[in-house]
């Protein structure tokens, strides 16, 4: 899936969407000159022992955007592409994120420069550990909590766990989120961001009044959270025409076999190699005629140079970034309705609230109970932002930033600046 080689620099489209958003709703410059900057950047070296003996030294990046509303929450991405301004921006993007579901957590992010496809499970617990603990000083379940991301696992945050608490002197499971349950990780975890994103696409058709029962689905992405969408979203009734991740992809205008695709997915990793419909590239599919598109893969992948090809009336962002301010331009005037990615994706941080809460108190909620609860929080965060997008005359990009931007803002404001 595209990257960082996109032209267009992460950051810049974070804070173009923060200054747009900042116009709007007349922001108080203090606090836009606040929330433009992170709180805390961390760089550090990771020395570690490879299989074969030797030493490869790697990079690690810990972004806290902003600490306002509560400790800073974001995930840890291991992956090439990793920088400084994209681990800024998703650390920004998830502050709003959690403002926008109105949990109390500001956004922080975390990156390591490798590619973990080519080292072994030993290689990676040896790098995972020593990133932690050169983090150690910074996280914590009252300062920063991390969770997975892409090519990061529960067993990452297993590792990650372990090293913090051996830090400690004894177990602190609330660290961390989207750790194993045997460690105190909540039920429901591994699929909430997917299941979020399927209750946002239900809410949606049913404003722009398109029955879910038989509406048309194109997905690209069909990892951790991909996969979960695909499942939940055909058990609801509607029909994922065409699917993609990083191997290629595939398209059935009658509905592909989603539980048959999980299933070989889940057991090679990749959809190359599933025998049906027929054989279609990504950019072949973000511009195929269908009622909602998903971009759930890594950001920038909707550009001024495609967005005018997209056929979709809806698009719902399951990836953090996939849309860059050109083309959702383009889409705006295009009349193409968005739903952007910190109200659609932030149901695996709110599920990721509700394991903290659970680690914290030492009790646990049945799935069922964490399914509700999400869907309460999802449902009311999608009618907030679209009457919010009413009151503004705006699209729903700009209500959702309007509103986590205000969230934050009458916090900063409350608290004040010290000194």
């Amino acid at each position: 899936m595209a990257s960082q080689t996109n032209s267009t620099n992460v950051l810049d489209s974070a804070l173009e969407q923060l200054e747009d958003v900042a116009a709007l709703v007349d922001l108080h410059p203090d606090v836009l000159a606040k929330l433009k900057k992170p709180k805390r950047t961390l760089i550090v070296s990771i020395p570690t022992r490879m299989d074969d003996g030797s030493l490869e030294v790697f990079t690690g990046i810990r972004v806290q955007h902003n600490m306002d509303r509560g400790p800073c929450k974001g995930g840890i991405r291991y992956h090439p592409a990793v920088s400084i301004d994209e681990v800024i921006a998703l650390a920004m993007w998830m502050t709003w994120k959690c403002a926008v579901v109105d949990i109390p957590y500001g956004g922080g992010k975390g990156g390591v420069i490798c590619d973990p496809t080519d080292m072994s499970q030993t290689e990676i617990e040896n790098l995972t550990r020593r990133f932690v603990t050169e983090l150690v000083t910074i996280i914590g379940p009252e300062q920063d909590i991390p969770a997975p991301d892409v090519n990061t696992t529960e067993t990452v945050m297993g590792w990650l766990m372990d090293t913090y608490s051996m830090q400690q002197g004894y177990s602190v499971p609330a660290v961390v989120t989207g750790k194993p349950i045997c460690l105190g990780g909540s039920l429901g975890r591994a699929a909430a961001t997917g299941r979020g994103i399927a209750l946002v696409t239900r809410e949606t058709l049913n404003t722009k009044g398109i029955p879910l029962e038989g509406a048309t689905i194109s997905l690209q992405g069909y990892g951790k959270v991909g996969g979960a969408f695909a499942d939940i979203i055909s058990e609801m009734g509607a029909r994922v025409i065409a699917a993609s991740d990083i191997s290629g992809g595939l398209y059935d205008p009658d509905g592909l076999p989603i539980s048959e695709l999980s299933a070989h997915v889940r057991e090679t990793g990749f959809i190359e190699g599933f025998q049906a419909g027929e054989s279609i590239g990504n950019e072949e599919l973000l511009t195929m005629e269908c009622d909602v598109l998903v971009p759930a893969a890594l950001e920038n992948v909707l550009t001024a140079e495609n967005a005018g090809d997209v056929r979709a009336k809806i698009i719902v962002e399951g990836a953090n970034g996939p849309t860059t301010p050109a083309a959702h331009r383009i889409f705006t005037e295009g009349d193409v309705f968005v739903v952007p990615d910190i109200l659609a994706n932030a149901g695996g941080v709110t599920v990721s609230y509700f394991e903290w809460c659970q680690s914290l108190q030492k009790l646990f909620w049945t799935e069922e109970q964490v399914n509700q609860r999400l869907e309460r929080v999802m449902v009311k965060a999608y009618h907030e932002v679209y009457e919010r997008a009413d009151e503004l005359q705006t699209d729903m990009r700009n209500a959702a930033m309007a509103l986590a931007v205000e969230r934050v803002g009458e916090a900063i404001l409350a608290r004040g600046i010290y000194p």
